[in-house]
């Protein structure tokens, strides 16, 4: 069980500032898209049943303040959500609950509206509670929201790695081209991996990720000279299973672990593991 010291209390104005970047522990992944609407929480939610299913332990944020909706995904009714966690109402380990996968969950609530403004406070509540979860789990995904407001740059600057979902559609590609320009820019990535969600066609996605790295090659760089890579971890297919779960407010990998979406995310997940989880020999 984690002590009370684990459970933030409410800042104060004065709070001194805490600095912010990957922190140690768990290997933190930030889930995150340039427009909303292309399933990344989905995304999110799969991703962690599939890697609950190797082994791993993981741990879901809802790091969507605004308008969060990973409880909706789940078809959770939490009593206590990171607001209460925030307002001191509550201690840390008491938000925590199981999601029907098996995996931890860490749900914002309906009354963060007004955290989705990034001031001193909110950073150092949000970083305070990183820092007290990552010891306990092996990887943690965090669900941000869409685009590239303060409380979600802030949000990924906190993981090592971040996935960025898009669609094939060009607005979705337009906002993932301007997500990754600031990333490179702004917080110095060298890499940002990549999957396409409602592929049409297997291929799509390694075209789609090697068109948008043709462009930034000719227009990003980095402070180091060099243009962000970007690299593609797999494509999600376009799968009437899809809306089927997302109606029943289930997991895909629960409703239909066997259709091609599923095996997709099972997939991804393996990839994930692979490259980020296993230890060097």
């Amino acid at each position: 069980m984690m002590s009370d010291a684990l459970s933030p209390q409410p800042m104060t104005p004065n709070a001194a500032p805490v600095q912010a970047g990957p922190v140690a522990g768990a290997r933190i992944i930030a889930i995150t898209s340039g427009k909303g609407g292309v399933g990344k929480t989905f995304v999110s939610a799969n991703l962690a049943a599939a890697l609950t299913r190797r082994g791993q332990r993981v741990l879901v944020l809802d790091a969507d303040l605004g308008l969060a909706n990973l409880d909706v995904v789940l078809n959770l009714h939490p009593k206590i959500t990171l607001h209460d966690v925030f307002t001191g109402k509550a201690r840390l380990e008491d938000a925590i609950i199981k999601a029907p996968g098996g995996f931890s969950v860490l749900l914002a609530g309906s009354g963060m509206v007004e955290y989705s403004r990034l001031t001193p406070e909110v950073r150092n509540q949000f970083l305070s509670v990183i820092q007290a979860l990552t010891p306990q789990y092996d990887v943690v995904l965090l669900d941000t929201g869409a685009g590239i407001s303060d409380v979600v740059l802030f949000s990924v600057s906190l993981a090592s790695e971040v996935l960025i979902v898009a669609t094939p559609e060009p607005t979705s590609l337009t906002d993932a081209y301007a997500a990754i320009k600031v990333l490179a820019m702004q917080q110095q990535r060298q890499h940002v991996r990549m999957v396409i969600n409602q592929a049409a066609r297997p291929g799509d996605g390694r075209a789609i990720t090697s068109q948008l790295q043709q462009v930034l090659d000719r227009f990003v760089s980095t402070q180091s000279g060099r243009p962000v890579r970007l690299i593609h971890m797999g494509d999600i297919p376009a799968d009437p299973s899809v809306r089927d779960a997302v109606m029943r407010r289930q997991l895909l990998l629960v409703n239909t672990p066997g259709c091609p979406a599923a095996l997709a995310i099972s997939q991804l997940a393996n990839k994930i593991e692979t490259a980020l989880l296993t230890p060097a020999a």
